[in-house]
């Protein structure tokens, strides 16, 4: 099989092809080295690359006749998660050469599914909102987002088939948006954090990124033990709510119409839609990750703060200085009054397999700036499954993504209800 066909291999494919024997890992691994070394140049996806060390772990694969889930499926890690045979960094100057003892819980359950981890993607300083050096695939006078700017990238520029993010505000879905990727976060506490970089115990969720949904649930199920992910079939006659929500004023045209694009191609293919009005507490829910974030970036990264103030970057620096000004009293207010918020929103969400939102404000900014979150933070708080989805192009074609949001612990009605809005979009001749 030619580079170029191995290269369009979903991750499914790929794992099958390699318990057969039908392909080798190595054969796999030096496809995508191959390809990174052909298109990484202006994109800069990548923090940590041994391409020695990436075939070593292919051939002792041939050789061990590796199975699993995720059999030879290439790995982009963000390097906020820890790896024991690469550096981790965090994204940052004050942790250069940094080496960790051991595996993030992520880390080890690909490798336990027979997955290959190909290197480290870039992320933005300690996952905050000081942009690096990655640029978006698609225009490198633009941003990829932040703060998983490497992993989305890199799947965007098929470099890798599936890379790991993270996300407290708008970590995954927001750069998958921007570089046109399926970017799945799952419900809070699916995927086990252990051994990723600190922000806020309170909401940090791994994400997974990938070409296709396909691709993210079957990756998720790997990792998270839940077999229901691992063939998702997509519904019927999917209920698929319309919540455009609040604070519309930071929305380009480019999102509502993605959304509005949406709606009408599910409905057009037998989806029943329904539009959701903005509950009157719905606004509410943006302070509440203020107050959550706010308090708890501020203690997790406390030993930063003390020992490396000076070596952080002045974005850094300014935003933990923002974050700072939450006192405890606001903190234990929120979180006395979240329980109540997320019941609220689980009986809205529950009625569906999906509900519409943006997933950004528009296409991806010129310039570095990692862009606005706003979309995302208040579903980040609420604990709930989602994805992001490639719609369409803007007006500087650039790609625009929807998020689709699902109910807490509804992960697998969620990414069925992806399929087959992924499917009705293929079939109305896929993002223009």
């Amino acid at each position: 099989m030619q580079d170029k066909e191995i290269l369009e291999l979903s991750v499914r494919d790929i794992a099958s092809a390699v318990r057969s024997r039908a392909l080798t890992v190595r054969a796999i691994t030096e496809a995508h080295l191959n390809h990174i070394e052909e298109t990484d140049g202006p994109v800069m996806a990548w923090q940590y690359l041994d391409a020695d060390q990436a075939l070593a772990s292919a051939d002792a694969m041939d050789r061990q006749g590796v199975t699993g889930l995720l059999a030879g499926v290439p790995i982009g890690v963000k390097d906020v998660i820890d790896t024991a045979d690469m550096p981790t960094g965090y994204g940052t100057s004050i942790y250069d050469g940094f080496q960790p003892p051991w595996d993030a819980a992520c880390v080890q359950n690909a490798n336990n599914a027979g997955g290959l981890i190909l290197g480290k993607t870039v992320s933005t300083e300690l996952a905050m909102a000081s942009p690096n050096k990655t640029r978006n695939p698609h225009n490198p006078d633009h941003t990829p987002g932040g703060s998983s700017s490497g992993s989305c990238a890199a799947v965007a520029a098929g470099m890798v088939p599936v890379a790991f993010g993270t996300q407290t505000s708008g970590s995954v879905i927001r750069p998958a948006s921007f570089c046109g990727v399926t970017a799945f976060k799952p419900s809070f506490g699916l995927i086990n954090t252990v051994g990723i970089k600190v922000l806020c115990h309170s909401l940090d969720t791994l994400g997974i990124i990938t070409r296709n949904i396909g691709d993210a649930a079957h990756c998720a199920a790997a990792l998270s033990g839940r077999s229901d992910l691992e063939n998702p079939t997509p519904p019927s006659r999917p209920r698929i709510g319309i919540l455009t929500g609040t604070r519309l004023d930071k929305a380009e045209g480019s999102s509502l119409e993605a959304v509005e694009r949406l709606a009408s191609i599910a409905e057009a293919a037998g989806a029943e839609t329904t539009v959701i009005p903005a509950p009157a507490w719905y606004d509410g829910i943006f302070d509440l990750h203020e107050a959550v974030m706010g308090w708890e970036v501020t203690n997790s990264l406390a030993s930063e703060l003390a020992r490396n103030r000076d070596g952080l970057t002045p974005v850094t620096r300014a935003m933990l200085d923002d974050q700072g000004r939450v006192d405890e009293i606001r903190y234990r207010s929120a979180m006395a009054e979240i329980p109540g918020i997320r019941h609220l929103m689980d009986a809205i969400l529950s009625r569906f397999d999906a509900v519409l939102t943006l997933a950004a404000p528009g296409e991806a900014p010129k310039g570095m700036a990692t862009g606005d979150p706003i979309f995302n933070r208040l579903w980040s708080v609420l604990q709930v499954p989602l994805v992001c989805l490639p719609v369409t192009k803007g007006p500087q074609g650039l790609p625009v993504g929807v998020q689709l949001v699902g109910a807490r612990g509804s992960d697998h009605l969620l990414v069925s209800a992806a399929q087959f809005l992924e499917t009705a979009i293929a079939a109305e001749g896929g993002i223009k």
